[in-house]
């Protein structure tokens, strides 16, 4: 069950990674620096509010996995 687990894990962050980086891209190069776009507040509209939330359930995803590792070996 432990190895199970693991490869979720493993899956989950990389999708994760994968869709904080889609996220960060459309912010250019001066939002990944901490530079000033202009605009502090922007509707999410399409795909980036799908995107959005791709993101958020991943990341939901990932903590419950990790609980669950930690509760199994404990």
């Amino acid at each position: 069950m432990e190895r199970y687990l693991d490869i979720a894990m493993i899956i989950t962050s990389i999708a994760l990674i994968v869709s904080v980086i889609l996220q960060s891209k459309g912010a250019g190069l001066g939002g990944l620096t901490g530079g000033d776009t202009g605009a502090v507040f922007t509707a999410r509209r399409g795909v980036e509010k799908t995107l959005f939330r791709i993101t958020v359930i991943l990341s939901v995803i990932f903590f419950s996995l990790a609980i669950a590792t930690v509760v199994l070996t404990g």
